[in-house]
């Protein structure tokens, strides 16, 4: 029978101590317990609990040593541990903390303080784990997007960076940039929707032709969907708006300025730079120089002049990811 309850390792070489939190953790979770520390990690790299309420004092591995040995390992770095011991010194706390714990807790350990810490580290775990799997869906749409287009899989990964780069430098803040790094991936998945006679035609694509390759981006909105995560979003805002242009010249509802989300307005400034100085079927790529001279331009008519000094002022940082996944073929 299928079931969320989580399971908990409880390592302390003290038979009393690990009947208190028998006691306290039984009614809720599926319980495991070492006596030792050879026996705890055993126990974790065969058995994955979903967290580990670890004794420091045991004979032979103390459970600073254990709490080591399970970050060297892949296999189980990523498991929540919470020291639980009769060490209260803050340089003690400290020390486990450094060494990869999420939290500390001291004997003799109050019943609903167990419950609860217990209770908000497994959250924390469960958000990771959701926040993991929406990265893995933008990744795997995006990749899907690819095998339907002339680009290739470094495009993506050049322009995700340089988005980056260009929101670090226009002040968005790491942890904007980061998450726009993984949303950029997405920009063309609404080419999926696009018929292969439009999306591959090798010369200029007539004003019916055209009009079809513009929906890309309403549908590249619509595969993503409405989603309360801020990743999806993002990835959302930006398949849907990374063609509007700063004059309201682009597609497809013509934004103008500010009314085009900024993730949007960067994901074209650095989309179109790496297109143009990239070889293709159907065209030979620019030089970085030729590129410069479009994007001034252009600054304030496609492109937003506050970003294209951005794009300028981290132009070194861009270069150095377009020479580290360079094209290996057309």
């Amino acid at each position: 029978m299928l079931t969320d309850t989580k399971t908990l390792l409880l390592v302390d070489d003290e038979p009393a101590n690990l009947q208190v939190l028998r006691n306290i953790l039984a009614d809720d979770y599926r319980l495991l317990f070492a006596k030792d520390g050879d026996r705890a990690l055993e126990l974790a790299h065969n058995e994955k609990p979903d967290l580990i309420l670890l004794d420091v004092m045991m004979p032979g591995k103390s459970g600073y040593e254990v709490c080591e040995a399970l970050q060297q390992q892949e296999a189980t770095r990523g498991i929540p541990v919470i020291f639980v011991t009769a060490l209260s010194d803050a340089d003690d706390e400290a020390h486990g903390l450094e060494l990869g714990a999420v939290d500390y807790l001291t004997k003799p350990v109050n019943a609903a303080i167990v419950r609860a810490r217990v209770r908000n580290h497994l959250s924390l775990v469960r958000v990771e784990e959701l926040t993991a799997t929406r990265l893995a869906v933008v990744q795997r749409l995006g990749r899907a997007a690819e095998y339907k287009d002339n680009e290739t899989g470094l495009h993506v990964i050049r322009m995700s960076h340089y988005s980056q780069l260009i929101a670090l430098e226009a002040g968005m803040g790491e942890a904007w940039a980061e998450t726009l790094l993984h949303a950029a991936p997405m920009h063309d998945v609404g080419k999926i929707g696009i018929p292969d006679s439009v999306l591959r035609k090798p010369g200029k694509l007539d004003p019916d032709e055209w009009a079809i390759m513009q929906q890309h981006a309403e549908i590249g909105a619509q595969i993503i969907g409405e989603d309360g995560s801020e990743l999806l979003a993002m990835a959302r805002e930006v398949a849907q708006n990374h063609h509007e242009k700063w004059d309201g010249s682009g597609y497809p509802r013509g934004l103008k300025g500010e009314d085009i989300p900024v993730s949007a307005r960067i994901v074209a400034l650095a989309d179109v730079f790496d297109a143009l100085t990239s070889e293709r079927p159907y065209k030979k790529a620019w030089s970085v120089d030729q590129a410069c001279d479009l994007i001034r331009e252009q600054s304030g008519q496609h492109f937003d002049p506050d970003l294209v000094e951005a794009f300028f002022a981290c132009l070194p940082a861009i270069l150095e990811v377009k020479n580290r996944w360079p094209e290996t073929s057309a």
